[in-house]
C-alpha cells in the first residue's frame, strides 16, 4: 500500500569518493572535459595537468572531478612537508651529536701553555673534545716540559698531546720541544707570540696585531698599542671575538685538529 520508506536501513548509501594526493606526475582524467594528463604542479588554488603532447591545462580541486584509474576520485594539494632539520655544527665545523653525553675522561690529555689557550681551544673545540672524552689541561709555560711528560707517563693507551706557542725554527720554544721524544707523544704549534694572535684580527676589530719589539712583554705592549687599559680588558675583547674555527688563523686550526685525532686515534 505505501511505497519504499526513504528512512528504511535498507535504502542505498552513498559512495564515498576517496580523496587523493596530487603527487607530481600522477595520471588523472578530468571527468568534464575528458582531458587526460600528469601533475606537474598548481597555478592559483588548481592543479596543472600536462598530457602526452605537452599541453597543459589548469583544473579547480572541485571534489569527484577526476578519474584515477577509472574510479572517480577527489585531488588535493599534498600538505608540505616541512623540510629536515638542518644538522648542527659545532664551532670547530663537526657536525654536532644531538643529546649525546659527554664522555667519561680518557687516560689521555691535550696540554697548552696558559689558561688563555685552554679557555679559546674550549670555545671552540670544547663539543668535538667532551664527546670523546679528552680533558685539555694549561700548563704554566713549557720550560719543565720534558720532565712533565716523564712525570704523565704517556703510553700507546695514553696519549699526549702539547699545543705550543710560537713554535717556529730557531726559536727558545723548538729547543724545548725537540727534548720530548715520546712515540706517544705529539707536539705541534702555531707560529704567533701568544694565542690572542691567532684570532684573525679583524675579528677583534683592528687591520693587524701590533708588532711588539723584542725584549717587551708581548700582551702589555698590544695593550698600549691599542690604547687597552690592561691584558684582561683586551682578553675579553678577543674572546668575545671567537664563536667558530671562521675566527682562527689556520695554523692554530691544523695544529688542534692533528692533537684531536692523534689522542682519539688510539693504536
Amino acid at each position: 500500500m505505501y511505497g519504499e520508506d526513504v528512512l528504511a536501513g535498507n535504502r542505498r548509501r552513498r559512495k564515498t569518493v576517496p580523496v587523493v594526493d596530487a603527487e607530481p606526475d600522477l595520471v588523472v582524467e578530468d571527468v568534464s572535459s575528458g582531458f587526460c594528463g600528469a601533475v606537474v604542479g598548481f597555478e592559483y588554488g588548481a592543479v596543472v595537468l600536462e598530457d602526452r603532447h605537452g599541453g597543459r591545462r589548469n583544473f579547480p580541486l572541485d571534489p569527484a572531478a577526476f578519474l584515477l584509474d577509472g574510479e572517480t576520485v577527489t585531488l588535493r594539494r599534498p600538505v608540505a612537508t616541512p623540510p629536515a632539520e638542518s644538522r648542527r655544527l659545532t664551532a670547530s665545523g663537526s657536525i654536532a651529536v644531538g643529546n649525546a653525553p659527554a664522555q667519561v675522561a680518557k687516560a689521555s690529555r691535550i696540554w697548552v701553555e696558559g689558561i688563555h689557550d685552554a679557555t679559546l681551544v674550549e670555545r671552540v673545540w670544547g663539543d668535538d673534545l667532551r664527546i670523546e672524552g679528552v680533558v685539555v689541561e694549561p700548563l704554566d709555560g713549557i720550560d719543565d716540559l720534558a720532565a712533565a711528560v716523564r712525570d704523565f707517563g704517556p703510553s700507546p693507551d695514553r696519549r699526549l698531546g702539547v699545543l705550543v706557542d710560537h713554535l717556529v725554527p730557531g726559536s727558545k720554544e723548538s729547543r724545548i720541544v725537540a727534548a720530548v721524544t715520546s712515540p706517544h707523544v705529539l707536539v705541534t704549534g702555531h707560529p704567533y707570540v701568544d694565542i690572542w694572535q691567532a684570532v684573525k684580527p679583524e675579528r677583534v676589530g683592528i687591520a693587524a696585531w701590533p708588532v711588539i719589539p723584542p725584549g717587551r712583554p708581548w700582551k702589555e705592549g698590544v695593550c698600549a698599542a691599542l690604547g687597552v687599559a690592561t691584558p684582561q680588558d683586551m682578553w675579553r675583547r678577543v674572546l668575545t671575538s671567537v664563536s667558530s674555527y671562521r675566527d682562527l688563523e689556520t695554523p692554530l686550526i691544523n695544529s688542534m685538529e692533528r692533537l684531536i685525532d692523534f689522542v682519539t686515534v688510539l693504536d
